[in-house]
């Protein structure tokens, strides 16, 4: 997109300066769940400005009220409170604070192959490339490999019991190469941290608002965690805004405890408008149950590239409107499939670090659209190829 500046956009599609289209199959940052100008939201903006734009931390106003009322109807029996942030990052930044002050614990622990945020303490969660230039980050962090809830099993033991505040996972570890994870593994680490009195937090920050066919990731685990994270397709992109939800096992120590905090803009009026007509958006639309019925055709395309191309493209995998496929190849292929994509003017996550090709698409992309972004991925995959 370099070398013409972005000057609006419709439903899935960017718009250049230079007149140029481009089809965004990726969300933007995984976080435009509706893709551009969708009306419903803007015009929930446009109100909110006009009555009330500003407001203190500690100001109770209807938007903040009907938002934290309509994020613990979505979320399972038993979550009673809702702390506002600016983001995601911070978002489980002050859950790690949460978890630590009920706790009285010190350590995390989190997987390799994650991503929970660009500040400092987030960022220490993290197990990817982003933390290593950054150390040392907030101490007292472990990181385990694998998909093996055994590896995670074994390590809250050998950290010692009564040790670990809480355990950071995210559903589908989705920048990271959408890796989906054992059936057993989200039940068995549920049970871990119920046998070493650990807090679980299931970062949906990403995977949350019906990214993966359902409104939380964690849902299709069949567990409950003690404090979910969220932002992005919170408000679909159109404002900042995330939010830790809180089980009531967990928030009832704050009744004689003060959670100090010091966010200038706590539930920003703009941010809470726009989440709640974000989150009409999905229902009216009947969204998730949409990205659930258009996994088929996400795997689907995937899988073709696959068997089209056997020497460039490994695997594919996904849930919901959520997946990737494995490409391998020297950099000469990874110019040649920039450049492709560039060609046929198709936004997605591309990384010749992890191998990875991820597509996150708006929910509310027409079928079509889907199927005519993936078949642009294909030619240019089939192009970068050929041409090695």
């Amino acid at each position: 997109m370099q070398g013409a500046d972005l000057v609006g956009g419709e439903g899935p599609e960017l718009i250049m300066g230079d007149g140029s289209r481009w089809l965004d199959m990726g969300s933007l940052s995984y976080q435009a769940s509706l893709g551009q100008s969708h009306a419903g939201v803007i015009a929930a903006i446009a109100s909110q400005a006009s009555q009330l734009c500003l407001a203190p931390p500690n100001a109770d106003f209807p938007a903040k009220r009907e938002l934290a009322a309509k994020l613990l109807s979505l979320a399972p029996k038993g979550f009673n409170k809702v702390f506002f942030t600016v983001g995601g990052s911070e978002a489980n930044e002050n859950a790690m604070k949460i978890a630590r002050l009920v706790t009285g614990r010190l350590k995390f622990l989190s997987r390799y192959r994650s991503y929970h945020g660009a500040t400092l303490g987030a960022l220490a969660l993290t197990g990817d490339y982003r933390r290593p230039p950054v150390e040392p980050a907030l101490g007292g962090v472990i990181h385990i490999l694998g998909e093996d809830p055994a590896v995670l099993e074994e390590t809250m033991e050998l950290e010692g019991p009564g040790t670990i505040a809480a355990v950071f996972m995210e559903p589908i570890p989705g920048a990271n190469g959408v890796h989906l994870p054992r059936a057993d593994y989200w039940p068995r680490m549920r049970a871990a941290c119920d046998a070493h009195g650990t807090l679980l937090v299931a970062d949906e920050v990403l995977t949350g608002f019906g990214r993966t066919g359902r409104c939380f990731g964690f849902e299709h685990e069949g567990v409950v965690p003690d404090m979910i994270t969220v932002a992005k397709a919170l408000t679909a992109g159109y404002a900042p805004l995330g939010a830790v939800l809180v089980h009531e096992r967990v928030a009832e120590h704050f009744e004689n405890e003060v959670l100090y905090a010091g966010l200038t803009n706590y539930a920003h009026p703009i941010g809470c408008a726009a989440a709640l007509a974000a989150l009409e958006a999905y229902e009216a639309e009947g969204l998730y149950t949409r990205a659930a019925g258009l996994e088929a055709v996400l795997l689907g395309g995937l899988k073709n590239i696959c068997q089209a191309n056997p020497t460039a493209a490994s695997a594919a995998r996904g849930r919901g409107l959520l997946g990737a496929v494995d490409l391998k190849g020297d950099s000469r292929f990874w110019e040649r499939l920039l450049s492709a994509l560039k060609e046929a003017h198709v936004l997605i996550h591309i990384s010749e670090r992890r191998g990875t090709a991820i597509v996150a698409p708006a929910l509310n992309m027409s079928e079509e659209q889907l199927a005519d972004g993936l078949q642009r991925i294909a030619t240019a995959v089939a192009t970068a190829a050929s041409e090695g």
